[in-house]
């Protein structure tokens, strides 16, 4: 199977629920995921959490990730895990540039079990670094 132009598809209600663009890699895997996330300039995620993991590679830009407490810094080349059912949120540190990042997570598999993935928004993102 072949996905071509990921990119290319960055909008839509996918992006919209989120904040911020994603593009999803559509292809038929049962038991993983790969989105392709774009923060633009100064740009940060909502904070939230699931109950899939995460692996993010960083392709593009500079920044950090919020991990519960921890800050966890990053650059292009880097590579971030989120561990399951940590509140986090990703940030463009750049005033001028984007940040790319390719996002793996176990998605797939958890709905396949019977539709336990589960994702939660914090309620308000005041007072949040």
């Amino acid at each position: 199977m072949h996905h071509a132009g990921v990119t290319a598809q960055v909008h839509g209600a996918f992006s919209d629920e989120r904040g911020h663009g994603v593009a999803i890699v559509d292809l038929p895997s049962r038991t993983l995921s790969l989105t392709i996330g774009h923060l633009r300039a100064g740009q940060s995620t909502r904070l939230h959490r699931h109950n899939y993991e995460t692996i993010l590679y960083i392709t593009k830009g500079q920044g950090y990730t919020l991990v519960e407490d921890r800050k966890v810094e990053w650059k292009a080349g880097d590579a971030v895990y989120v561990p399951v059912w940590a509140w986090h949120r990703h940030v463009n540190t750049d005033a001028r540039h984007e940040a790319e990042y390719v996002a793996c997570e176990n998605t797939p598999l958890l709905q396949n079990l019977g539709e336990i993935a589960l994702r939660e928004e914090a309620p308000s993102q005041e007072g949040h670094e």
